[in-house]
């Protein structure tokens, strides 16, 4: 059984504000047809925030839940679109699963994911379908359940989780936007990846790279 501590989830935070700078002008160009065009920014923005006040931490002293706690509030600090709060709830919702633990487990981590996903969809009142980061989030979320119910290893869980965040994100294509700026569009954005589910497969990628155990 694999524990993670806090100088893991500290590089985590590290890799995901590399992977957002990686992938801040793809998502900035989704965002541009269906939205303000700035997502990849305010992504980029609120991870290297988050990963900056984390690595800051003592990892002697501060535990998990720090950790989360800590990103959280940079996110948001950084971030006043709506991804701010949105991922900011998500990441709070981690740091209550973490709550008095000085390391985590593999099924931590799955319940972390799943508060990620309840935090995003709790905060935005979203529901799948409507053409948001939820419809990647929740089937991830159940897609990594799922394979833990079934005694998969993390890692397993993770690719699991993955593959349902990509299939969400492929599906917002199909869809009418009902939330955001992008409900404003009707049909027009039919045919067009939601920035907020594509930025969720970045996420989630990065949490199946970084726990990739062999």
């Amino acid at each position: 059984m694999t524990t993670i501590g806090t100088e893991d989830l500290q590089a985590l935070f590290a890799r995901l504000a590399e992977a957002m700078a990686h992938e801040k002008d793809r998502l900035c160009a989704l965002d541009g047809v269906i939205g303000d065009a700035d997502h990849g920014i305010a992504m980029e923005l609120g991870f290297a925030a988050a990963a900056k006040a984390v690595s800051e931490l003592d990892p002697a002293t501060a535990d998990p839940t720090a950790v989360f706690n800590t990103a959280a509030k940079s996110f948001l600090n950084a971030v006043g679109a709506s991804s701010g709060p949105l991922y900011a709830t998500a990441l709070m919702r981690a740091g209550a699963v973490a709550k008095g633990k000085t390391s985590l487990s593999e099924d931590d981590m799955v319940d972390i994911m799943t508060a990620f996903a309840k935090g995003i969809q709790d905060r935005g009142k979203a529901e799948v379908g409507e053409k948001t980061m939820v419809d990647a989030w929740a089937p991830a979320a159940a897609a990594c359940r799922d394979a833990r119910d079934r005694g998969l290893p993390l890692a397993d869980c993770l690719a699991a989780g993955l593959a349902a965040a990509e299939a969400g994100a492929e599906a917002t294509k199909a869809m009418i936007a009902t939330k955001g700026r992008s409900s404003r569009l009707g049909d027009r954005a039919l045919g067009h990846m939601d920035p907020g589910a594509a930025s969720a497969v970045v996420v989630i990628s990065c949490f199946k790279s970084h726990f990739a155990f062999e």
